[in-house]
Order: C-alpha cells, then sequence, then structure tokens
C-alpha cells in the first residue's frame, strides 16, 4: 500500500477570535464567510466552509474525502456531528451580542446512512429553536443536494 498524504495550513485562532471579539456574532461570522478573517483550523482541517450565514441560521457544507474514513472503509461520522455542531452553534452565535461568547452543552444526533467519497457535497443547516438568557437550543439536519441540482435551498422535507 501506498500512503497518501495531506498538508493543511492555518491562521492564529486566537487572533482571529480576538477580530472577532469587537463584532457581534453575526458580524463575525459574516467576516469569515467573506474572508476578511480567517475561518477556525478545524474548518481547514476538516475542509468544510460557512456557505450561509443569517440571524437565527448558519449553513455549512464540506465534501467527504477518503482522509475522513474510519477503520470500516466509510466518513466518520464524527464528521456529521462536526457540522452539525458548527451549523448549530454558528446558528446560536448569529445571536449574540458583541463580546459575547458560546460553548456546546449537548449534541445528539442520528445517523441514516454511511456517506463515502462518492456520496458528493453534504450541506447542514442549523437554526436557532430558542434563546433563553443562559442556554439556546438549535436543530440542525445535514442533507446532499439532489443530482443536477444547485447546492443551495433547505434541506428536503
Amino acid at each position: 500500500m501506498q500512503p497518501r498524504e495531506r498538508t493543511i495550513a492555518w491562521d492564529d485562532p486566537v487572533a482571529a477570535a480576538a477580530r472577532g471579539k469587537g463584532l457581534s456574532g453575526l458580524e463575525y461570522l459574516h467576516a469569515i464567510a467573506a474572508g476578511e478573517i480567517p475561518p477556525p483550523p478545524i474548518a481547514v482541517l476538516l475542509g468544510f466552509e460557512l456557505e450561509e450565514v443569517e440571524e437565527g441560521r448558519a449553513v455549512f457544507a464540506v465534501t467527504p474525502q477518503e482522509f475522513h474514513y474510519n477503520p470500516i472503509g466509510v466518513v466518520h461520522g464524527g464528521l456529521a456531528a462536526t457540522l452539525l455542531d458548527s451549523a448549530m452553534g454558528c446558528a446560536v452565535h448569529t445571536q449574540l451580542e458583541r463580546g459575547v461568547g458560546y460553548t456546546t452543552l449537548e449534541v445528539k444526533t442520528n445517523f441514516v446512512r454511511p456517506m463515502t467519497a462518492e456520496t458528493g457535497m453534504i450541506r447542514c443547516e442549523g437554526t436557532v429553536i430558542h434563546r433563553g438568557g443562559r442556554v439556546a437550543t438549535a436543530e440542525g439536519a445535514s442533507w446532499t443536494p439532489p443530482a443536477g441540482c444547485s447546492p443551495t435551498g433547505p434541506p428536503p422535507a
């Protein structure tokens, strides 16, 4: 077997976060989406991108690759879970005022079929359901755009 290699480069995440402290959550995520602030290293490492962001909603996308595989020959479920966590967390982040942070308290994920490198792009939408004084609740869904269709729009019903 021939080993494969992958090299990545990322920007200082602490410096990027410091730049975001002067912005509302929505402003900060718009700056990341526009390339004005570099994406966090986790996004670079896993290869996903923030595609859409608005008040209470965030959409990420990733195209599964061989380097996402687990020992049983399919994409590791952690890729989908991380994408969901990012979309839901960023949906909450859009509703936070300047200088306010957040962290994930709990994530529950159901997987309905495996992903492989042949799956194609996966999109994931996170939406805020409720924002209280200390805890917010968001939901997320991931899907593959139908063949021949533009990879935009809400998840299929």
